[in-house]
């Protein structure tokens, strides 16, 4: 009877500390009042959900279904974490100015272990500064207008001369290794041997998953791809640091003018910089420029195909700039990029469609109270600008492509109801931004001036909750003749 008795109590015991840990995960500490929604299962909270694959380039359902169930502001968890969801324009447009106040940068466990082994957020906002200031003086508005101009117009017109060879294109695939090379260059003056820009190719799959190592993940095959790249990007580090501590005309000196030489010149000085955090650092913006640009590329590509009157109308403003010139036989200049009008348009309206990342992530660093509720501090924040972009109040039937659009929406306009995941708003608009649309504007230029695209089969698109092309987008290639 006594064993009876003893086993009585170890079940009533679990019972009740297995209720009140259930009961306060679905009720997390908050001094006021949580917003609405559900904290999903112990442990592993909604994540199946927020992971759950839609076929459409609609809002992921996750946040469509609990934006009609909740409003503009829920609670959730996705991997252990609590969650508060906005899609309130005003109230992003406001919590985007307060980093550093209410907010600081966070990154997904996934993505801190791609790019470094540390968590990526405890570096610090004047790391982010600093990155910023230095990424600016090579990929920013000078650089570009002196230089980068004119060499991205070479390296595309000799890539899709290249893809004129092939039977048929994977646009974002072979968008891939260009850009990796193009970054490469910029960043180290180097152009790899080995075909690394593949290994990247859907990388950012890595970022919105289960920080899994074991074989056969996505986790772990983009590990194994990240220690390739490393490899490389350790090997141009340790060999510019061999000759860097020299004069510049002295024989054997490695000194290039290029963003790792600023790099280079700045360890010891920064905290932050070391032997070892260079590669990672190297491989991070060599992971962005990729797998940021090359769907833009892709999706700007497969809508212009599939709408011919919006293509005519781009191909005209190209061919304009073309018959204007004085010596047809010179290259694009930044007088002529500001003047492609309609090419804004298009690029404006793709990354509208786009929306490559389900949002921005925030960790709240102070109790945030708004319309009642209470944010707690240590919670991460999700801006959805998605919900924005694709909102029927805002834009007229938001899933259809229509340049045309953006005649009719100003600056002001823009501001609040733009608010694109790589450019991150607030206070910390996003180093590559210009970057990127003048490298996609370059594209489209040598595309409709120099080449002719045929859709062969794919596009197809799934959110899950990143922008995927499950079968990729092919098409022919071949070359104008006048």
């Amino acid at each position: 009877m006594e064993i009876w008795y003893v086993w009585v109590f170890i079940i009533s015991f679990l019972s009740v500390s297995v209720g009140n840990w259930i009961y306060r995960w679905r009720n997390p500490k908050c001094k006021g009042k949580l917003p609405p929604g559900s904290m999903g299962f112990p442990l592993i909270g909604e994540t199946l959900s927020f992971f759950a694959t839609s076929n459409s380039i609609d809002m992921h359902p996750f946040i469509n279904e609990r934006l009609k169930r909740y409003g503009p502001l829920f609670k959730t968890n996705i991997a252990g974490r609590p969650v508060a969801v906005s899609s309130d324009p005003e109230f992003n447009y406001f919590l985007l100015q307060q980093e550093g106040k209410l907010l600081e940068l966070y990154y997904m466990d996934s993505f801190s272990q791609m790019v470094h082994h540390d968590n990526m957020s405890n570096v610090g906002g004047y790391f982010h500064r600093y990155l910023r200031r230095s990424i600016l003086c090579h990929f920013g508005h000078e650089p570009l207008k002196r230089k980068l101009l004119s060499e991205f117009e070479d390296v595309i017109n000799h890539e899709l001369h290249k893809w004129t060879n092939l039977p048929e294109v994977d646009v974002k695939r072979q968008t891939v290794p260009m850009l990796f090379d193009l970054a490469s260059q910029i960043l180290m003056s180097h152009k790899p041997e080995e075909n690394l820009g593949e290994d990247l190719n859907n990388m950012l799959q890595s970022i919105m998953t289960f920080p899994l190592y074991i074989p056969g993940t996505t986790f772990y095959k983009c590990i194994q791809k990240k220690r390739k790249a490393i490899k490389l990007t350790s090997r141009v580090v340790e060999e510019r640091m061999k000759g860097y501590s020299c004069d510049n005309s002295a024989e054997g000196c490695n000194k290039k003018g290029d963003y790792l030489d600023e790099i280079v010149g700045d360890i010891g000085k920064e905290a932050f910089l070391t032997m070892e955090f260079v590669p990672f650092l190297l491989f991070g913006l060599l992971l962005a420029t990729v797998e940021t640009i090359s769907p833009t590329i892709t999706l700007a590509t497969m809508y212009l195909l599939d709408n011919p009157s919006a293509l005519q109308e781009l191909t005209e403003e190209h061919e304009k700039i073309l018959k204007n010139r004085e010596d047809a036989n010179s290259g694009l200049v930044w007088e002529e990029y500001k003047s492609m009008t309609f090419t804004r348009y298009v690029i404006n309206e793709t990354l509208r469609l786009e929306n490559l990342l389900p949002g921005m992530l925030r960790k709240v660093i102070a109790d945030i109270h708004v319309d009642g509720y209470t944010i707690p501090k240590g919670w991460v924040l999700l801006v959805m600008p998605t919900a924005l972009h694709l909102n029927p109040n805002i834009y007229e039937d938001p899933l259809t492509f229509n340049p045309s659009r953006w005649k009719n929406i100003g600056s002001n306009g823009m501001a609040k109801n733009f608010m694109l995941v790589q450019n991150s708003g607030g206070n910390r608009p996003c180093t590559g931004a210009e970057f990127s649309k003048v490298l996609v504007a370059v594209f489209l230029h040598v595309w409709v001036t120099k080449f002719r695209f045929t859709k062969i089969k794919g596009g197809n698109m799934v959110r899950s909750p990143i922008l995927e092309f499950t079968d990729g987008f092919y098409v022919n290639v071949s070359e104008k003749h006048c």
